[in-house]
């Protein structure tokens, strides 16, 4: 079974209704790691030896955060910048990250009618996050397809609980076959 790091990185997690849910769902599982960069460095002082030692223990490394700005949490981009080290992660040397999984399980609170040519944001969400793809083609992983929940502001409990359960087993998929590259 393959290990899975999730990197979540939320400033306001208490406030977030989707992303209970979600972390609920995946938190306690079998050969999960729950990595909250919030809780874990409020004050944005990262341990990058003590990260890099757990993205070597993992082979599956999920990037769990809302959509901020199009973007992520600025925790979650300190933590890239700062750990994913020329010739460790990328470069003539930088191969420790090579072969694993990895992808965004992203939250929004708008609508996928929002993320598209014709709606408000003219983007689609796969075109916001090809910096992350791309950060993950730099380190030799096999980026694939995002997990999204999006028009969280909108969704029931019963929506959401029905997404909890697909992270979960979006999860066991990962942990029990082999990468299917999506880009």
């Amino acid at each position: 079974m393959k290990k899975v790091l999730v990197l979540f990185a939320h400033p306001k997690f208490e406030k977030s209704r989707a992303n209970n849910v979600l972390v609920n769902y995946i938190k306690d599982k079998e050969g999960v790691t729950f990595h909250d960069l919030y809780e874990e460095y409020p004050d944005f002082h990262i341990d990058v030896p003590f990260e890099k030692k757990l993205l070597a223990e993992h082979d599956v490394i999920i990037w769990h955060h809302p959509m901020y700005w199009y973007s992520c949490p600025p925790l979650l981009k300190q933590w890239i910048d700062m750990v994913l080290e020329f010739n460790w992660a990328y470069g003539p040397k930088g191969k420790a990250l090579s072969s694993k999984i990895c992808l965004n399980a992203i939250t929004t609170g708008g609508n996928k009618e929002l993320y598209c040519t014709q709606g408000t944001n003219s983007y689609t969400i796969t075109e916001f996050l090809r910096p992350f793809e791309q950060t993950a083609n730099l380190c030799l992983m096999h980026y694939q397809k995002p997990f999204t929940v999006m028009g969280t502001y909108k969704l029931s409990d019963e929506d959401l609980k029905i997404y909890g359960e697909n992270y979960s087993m979006l999860i066991d998929q990962l942990q029990n076959k082999e990468a299917i590259v999506t880009t």
